[in-house]
């Protein structure tokens, strides 16, 4: 009877078994848990903050402090990270003064303020989000696809960029910028987007492959050797018809006016 008693467990044994095997299950879960998501979170979160920084030094001035719009700037809640990184990207934001359209020109800001200013933007509301890169690659396509490319945008973009992408003038002192040497994710994003006076292509009107084709179009244009001599502009049939007008017809004006007045002194 004695040794029975003296086998008997600690009132306090079950308790502590419980608690032990509760930490060892916690120490388990933190072993194998990913801990990558936490550690991203964390990274947004510094992104966010540091380009609501840039924001209130750079652009509330014009935006509002919660970038609510003023009368100086249209509000940015809602227009996404993408709109965002186009307009600071190509340097048009932020504009030195007031004017129809921002032009565009070198960037102010390193790429990771880019990044920043885009991401506490984006944070704002929902909106069209920064590409991936397979979304603006034209790796892959074939030239078909390519030529395919060429005849969307024709049909979409030529009435106000020119057949070959070199812009035209628009009413109201406004113009479509030609499109030689810009960044594949600009296109992208400018397609997205709509900025300024454009127009907004959405997934419904063209699809990531199609919007792709008609980046590769026009890097294909970009690539196309000078052979030399005059391009008039690169405006086709028009400019060149105009030009021929101007110095064919004028010059045989002008030589017969010469001729006429060689007559006249004869006599």
């Amino acid at each position: 009877m004695n040794f029975l008693t003296s086998r008997r467990r600690h009132p306090l044994a079950r308790p502590l078994m419980l608690v032990l095997a509760l930490f060892l299950v916690g120490v388990g879960y933190m072993a194998v848990a990913p801990a990558g998501k936490s550690s991203a979170e964390t990274e947004v979160a510094r992104q966010v903050t540091h380009g609501e920084e840039l924001f209130t030094v750079n652009c509330a001035s014009c935006h509002g402090l919660n970038a609510e719009g003023t009368s100086q700037g249209p509000s940015l809640v809602g227009v996404g990270s993408a709109s965002v990184d186009f307009q600071v990207s190509t340097g048009r934001m932020p504009m030195a003064k007031p004017a129809q359209q921002a032009p565009r020109k070198p960037t102010k800001f390193s790429d990771e303020e880019i990044a920043a200013l885009a991401a506490y933007v984006g944070s704002l509301g929902p909106g069209v989000a920064v590409p991936e890169p397979e979304q603006y690659d034209t790796a892959g396509l074939t030239e078909e696809e390519v030529a395919e490319g060429g005849e969307i945008f024709r049909t979409n973009c030529s009435a106000c960029h020119n057949y070959a992408g070199l812009g035209g003038a628009l009413p109201d002192g406004r113009y479509a910028p030609p499109l030689t040497d810009v960044e594949p994710r600009h296109i992208y994003e400018a397609l997205r987007v709509g900025p300024q006076q454009m127009p907004v292509f959405s997934q419904e009107n063209l699809s990531d492959k199609e919007v792709r084709m008609i980046i590769a179009y026009l890097k294909d244009i970009d690539a196309q050797p000078n052979r030399g001599g005059m391009d008039l502009g690169g405006n086709g049939p028009v400019g060149e018809g105009l030009w021929a007008w101007i110095l064919g017809v004028g010059g045989l004006m002008v030589i017969a006016g010469w001729i006429a007045s060689k007559g006249a002194r004869a006599k």
